[in-house]
This record gives C-alpha cells, sequence and structure tokens, in this order.
C-alpha cells in the first residue's frame, strides 16, 4: 500500500502527511483551507482541491478531521469514489458508535476499514512516536502495518468502533491527570515552595507521567501553543461520558472534568492547548475566607 490520500492537514493532519513523505509514500492530500497544505506540498505531496479526486486510485485512505460529523460529511461525499479494494484509515478522534457506522457503510461496498485514533500529540506525530488504538478486523489491521509503523506504535484493541472508544479512555486518562497535576502545582506554590523545583522533585517517583514531565513544564513556562486544543479534549470527555451513559456507568471524575474544561472553553480558551487547564484552576475561587 503505497498510494495514499490524506483527507485533513491541520495540527495533526501535517506532521503525519511528512512522515508518510519521508518514508516513500505516493501521497495525494486535501484540506479545506488550501494554505494548510503548503508544507506538504513543497514537501512533494500532490495537492487537491477536491476530496473526491484525492481518493480516486488510493490504495489507503487516512482521515485526520475535526471531529465525526465532518468525517461522515466527507466521507459520504468520497464514497463512490474508493476502489474496492482500498483500506480507509479513520484517524480522526470520533465516537465509537460514528466510527462502527462508518466501517458498516463501507463494508456493504467491500471496503474494509479501520478507526485507528492517535495519542501523541504534534510532538508525537512529527516523531512517529504515536500510540495508535486499532478498531476493526484483524486483516485489515495486518495489511495497514506499514503505514502504522512509519507513525508510531499500532495496537489492535478490537472489532470496528473499539479503537475510537480506546481513544476516549485515552482522553479521559490525559484529561484528569492535566487537571491533577496543576492542582498539585498550584498547591505547591500556594504554600510557598517551588512548584518547578517540587515537579522536578517528583519526577522518577510514583507521581512521574508523560503529563507531569511535558504538560507540567507548559503550565509553569506558561506555553500554551496547542499541541491539543482544548476544545478537542472537551469533545472526547463529552463523548466518553456519552458512552458512559449508554452502558449505565457513573464516570464522576471525568465528568467533573468536563465541567472544568466546558467552563474554560466557554471563557475563550477553546483554542489553547489542553494543559491551559492550568489558567482555569489558577483563577478557580476557593471556598475558605
Amino acid at each position: 500500500m503505497k498510494r495514499m490520500a490524506l483527507l485533513g492537514t491541520g495540527l495533526m493532519g501535517k506532521p503525519v502527511g511528512l512522515r508518510l513523505l519521508e518514508a516513500g509514500f505516493d501521497l495525494t492530500v486535501w484540506n479545506r483551507s488550501p494554505e494548510k497544505t503548503r508544507e506538504l506540498e513543497l514537501a512533494g505531496a500532490r495537492v487537491v482541491k477536491d476530496c473526491r479526486e484525492a481518493v480516486r486510485g488510493a490504495e489507503g485512505v487516512l482521515t485526520l478531521l475535526a471531529n465525526g460529523p465532518v468525517v461522515t460529511e466527507i466521507l459520504n461525499e468520497v464514497l463512490d469514489q474508493l476502489l474496492p479494494t482500498a483500506l480507509w484509515l479513520g484517524m480522526s478522534s470520533i465516537p465509537p458508535a460514528t466510527a462502527r457506522e462508518h466501517a458498516q457503510c463501507l463494508a456493504v461496498r467491500g471496503i474494509q476499514a479501520l478507526d485507528a485514533p492517535v495519542s501523541g500529540g504534534v510532538v508525537g506525530a512529527a516523531q512517529g512516536t504515536l500510540a495508535i488504538m486499532v478498531g476493526g478486523e484483524v486483516t485489515a489491521f495486518e495489511s495497514a502495518r506499514g503505514v502504522f509503523d512509519v507513525l508510531g506504535r499500532a495496537t489492535h484493541v478490537g472489532p470496528a468502533g473499539a479503537g475510537s472508544l480506546a481513544k476516549l479512555a485515552n482522553q479521559m486518562i490525559v484529561g484528569g491527570t492535566i487537571g491533577i497535576v496543576a492542582e498539585a502545582l498550584l498547591l505547591a506554590q500556594a504554600g510557598g515552595a517551588d512548584p518547578a523545583a517540587v515537579r522536578q522533585a517528583l519526577r522518577g517517583g510514583f507521581a512521574e507521567s508523560r503529563i507531569l514531565d511535558l504538560h507540567g513544564a507548559r503550565m509553569l513556562t506558561g506555553d500554551f501553543a496547542p499541541g491539543a486544543h482544548c476544545r478537542t479534549q472537551l469533545k472526547d470527555l463529552d463523548s466518553a461520558l456519552d458512552v458512559a451513559r449508554e452502558q449505565g456507568l457513573s464516570l464522576p471524575l471525568t465528568e467533573q472534568t468536563g465541567k472544568l474544561y466546558a467552563d474554560f472553553v466557554a471563557q475563550g480558551g477553546g483554542e489553547l492547548d489542553h494543559s491551559a487547564l492550568w489558567l482555569a484552576l489558577a483563577r478557580y475561587p476557593g471556598d475558605c475566607a
């Protein structure tokens, strides 16, 4: 599988596309905002203005689009242009039910589909170290290994929709951990300790995590340029809570984290990195006079 179409060249799509080009894939790209394709074009991608043209003749179609409704819209638009032997790689973060619907829609035409959302952010995409959570048929997963190996570490987690479910689990852990790291460093600062030194003291102990490492540093330096947007974090937490309600589960910690992100996004923080929850918590009103 060497002829690939990439639909969506935003925050994650651009570095993913660059990795594929560096690995020798024949890549055609499409994005609604053409200016976001410029770097990929300079690197050797063929840029087209029509998503239908992008998928014609492609052996694999990789999507990195904003959300489930957008992926559904584009799938419906390109469906009759897909090769019967094509493999649909849905790497967007979408609800599990939507991923299953897409797989069923494609299966009617004999086209295999994988929902394969990722974790690792822009840095992981650029370095080829993404965690890729894959739902779908094992045979399709094996067919896609050549693509996945360029982008990171792929794990097959179950049937269609399971990859998207795993991504929701990932986002629950990420969002909740960002919140508690922010609160811990704020507590250290308020109590008179050096929060940067406290973060360093915690490194390597049971509190160690990539969140403490990378996002903890972002909090302390105030660098909230987006590696992943707050609005996207909120979208995924909302999806996780929707699935929990369908399954009769209560997720009180995720619910509280979701409320914090919802408030922050409503106040204009949606375009900042999700570690910017620090800013919301830093001005959160206390209960003590």
